[in-house]
C-alpha cells in the first residue's frame, strides 16, 4: 500500500509518525523517541 499523507505529532519526549494511503488506510504508526530521531 502507498503512503500519500505523513502526519506527525511532536511531543517533549515522543514523536508520534503515521503514514495514511488515499483511502484513508493507516498505513503505518509508531512512536519515536528523541534519541531515535535525528534531524539532518
Amino acid at each position: 500500500m502507498r503512503v500519500t499523507i505523513i502526519g506527525m505529532g511532536l511531543a517533549k519526549h515522543i514523536f508520534q509518525v503515521h503514514g495514511i494511503a488515499v483511502r484513508g488506510d493507516v498505513v503505518y504508526n509508531h512512536a519515536i523517541g528523541r534519541s531515535q530521531f535525528d534531524l539532518v
